[in-house]
């Protein structure tokens, strides 16, 4: 299972992926601001109301770049009051965190150095004993108020170095995946179908993107909206998956095809 029954990482084989076809035309984030105003904005960007966030930020001011074991012995007992955690976080230096009350890590769920956590009202859920490694951007900031915006991460899985996961439209990762370093996740689309408005006005589309259980993406891959990657399948280092990877299959090239089955012992 993934972080809990109710919100796990992983979907059954064949079911269908939330959020398919939705479409917001709402401004881009320059508008809001202007909207809103800057300060307002920014606020609501780093935090759930102004109060937690008055809060939450002496906590980054003073714990945020202690090293070494110190610092993740001080931040694990500190940040329990900003975040939801199965446990003690292990949260190393420099880790920012937005919207942290939106955040909840299972037990023994790890963040390494400089890794960015932009969470919204649906969340970004990180199972039990799975690793976050340096550099990596798990980014869903929601302003346009997408319905099924969040990411879910399983159980005993591993996003290597400076991976990048958009989750707009919604992002699900099974128990026991590998992402390698540099894999982009990309739960979101502009529009451009209106050649007199530049596309940054136009607005987004968000399918959502589902990596089932125990599957492999190869270092700089690139996983494009609306696609699912079944159980126990292989993406090829620096592939572009335009289209659904059916389980224990190894896909590679730009855009990514099936080249072949995988055998139960995971032999091609």
């Amino acid at each position: 299972m993934g972080v809990n029954d109710k919100r796990t990482a992983s979907l059954k084989p064949g079911e269908p992926r939330q959020g398919v076809g939705v479409v917001s035309r709402q401004p881009a984030a320059a508008e809001t601001v202007a909207r809103r105003g800057p300060l307002r904005y920014y606020v609501e960007a780093q935090s759930t109301g102004l109060g937690r966030y008055v809060l939450e930020q002496p906590l980054f001011f003073f714990l945020q770049g202690i090293p070494s074991l110190i610092g993740i012995g001080l931040r694990a007992l500190a940040y329990r009051l900003i975040l939801q955690s199965d446990g003690l976080p292990l949260v190393e230096d420099h880790v920012r965190l937005c919207q942290p009350a939106n955040i909840h890590l299972g037990r023994r769920a790890y963040l390494d150095h400089s890794v960015y956590l932009h969470a919204c009202p649906q969340g970004i859920f990180i199972g039990a004993e799975t690793f976050v490694m340096h550099g990596s951007v798990l980014h869903v900031y929601n302003f346009r108020d997408l319905p099924n915006a969040g990411i879910w991460i399983g159980r005993n899985s591993y996003i290597g170095e400076r991976c990048v996961i958009r989750g707009q439209g919604g992002v699900r990762i099974g128990d026991s995946v590998l992402l390698a370093p540099g894999v982009q996740v990309l739960a979101v689309n502009h529009l451009f179908d209106d050649p007199s408005r530049p596309v940054i006005q136009q607005g987004i589309s968000a399918q959502g993107i589902v990596v089932e259980d125990g599957a492999w993406i190869g270092a700089g891959a690139i996983l494009l909206d609306g696609v699912q990657v079944g159980a126990g399948a292989v993406v090829g280092a620096g592939s572009v998956v335009t289209q659904d990877v059916p389980p224990r299959t190894l896909a590679v090239g730009a855009p990514a095809r099936v080249v072949r089955q995988l055998d139960a012992d995971g032999k091609p």
